[in-house]
């Protein structure tokens, strides 16, 4: 057996567990149902969960419904450094970007290809257009909906948004290759330190919490009001007051 496979195989007890809850079972349960609500269809998005010092994430280019503990990679926080790398298998592209939310103090980041994410960025795209307006700093914006209260205020403020408090998600522009978005992802958490989330013009959304039992349910809450937003516009209802 070749070195490569040695070096992989060594470490393997940082994937294997009994325990659901663990990083490694976790990111495989939760692509699974990931994929059954369409949001990483053919092997796109991708999920990582910070758990202590280490970083666990789903590889690149393996079938979501498919993945395996055996699958992850696993690198140091502190350091950058992949402690387990398995053979053959490539990181996530998305992992600078996952990293730039670690960076800000998130337990986990989830990167989804949902269309109802990609659709709200299409309509606010097509408003710009049309009233002259550029599309650099544009936001989606809705208010007045209830499943915004599932959303936090913001990093080190306590409680959730409320009925009447105003949801603001960044979008940035979409780029031909996925590690190159960091530089304005972060731009946009400096410019809206607030947010837990930013959509990527035609391709998906990123979405961190605390941990990755925030991070799921606001993902959750936050495709449910995309979709409520696309809807909306189809019946010529406004997203603000």
């Amino acid at each position: 057996m070749s070195s490569q496979n040695d070096a992989g195989n060594s470490m393997d007890h940082l994937v294997v567990s009994p325990d659901p809850e663990h990083p490694a079972n976790h990111i495989c349960t939760l692509c699974r149902n990931f994929y059954n609500l369409g949001w990483v269809t053919g092997t796109g998005g991708g999920i990582s969960i910070k758990h202590g010092p280490y970083i666990f994430i789903a590889p690149s280019g393996v079938q979501k419904e498919l993945m395996q503990p055996l699958n992850m990679f696993v690198m140091e926080h502190e350091t950058r450094t992949y402690l387990r790398k398995p053979p053959i298998l490539k990181p996530s592209a998305c992992t600078p970007l996952f990293l730039a939310a670690f960076d800000r103090g998130a337990g986990s980041c989830i990167h989804t290809h949902s269309q109802w994410a990609v659709l709200v960025t299409l309509l606010i795209e097509k408003d710009a257009l049309t009233e002259g307006r550029s599309l650099v700093d544009t936001c989606f914006e809705i208010e007045q909906i209830e499943q915004i209260k599932g959303i936090p205020k913001g990093r080190g403020k306590q409680g959730m948004l409320g009925y009447f408090d105003r949801l603001k998600i960044p979008i940035i522009e979409n780029t031909a290759h996925e590690e190159d978005l960091v530089q304005n992802l972060e731009a946009a958490m400096e410019r809206y330190p607030d947010t837990y989330a930013v959509l990527v013009r035609r391709h998906g959304v990123y979405v961190w919490g605390d941990s990755v039992q925030k991070a799921k349910t606001q993902a959750e809450s936050m495709d449910y009001i995309f979709r409520l937003a696309v809807e909306m516009r189809r019946l010529d209802l406004p997203w603000t007051r």
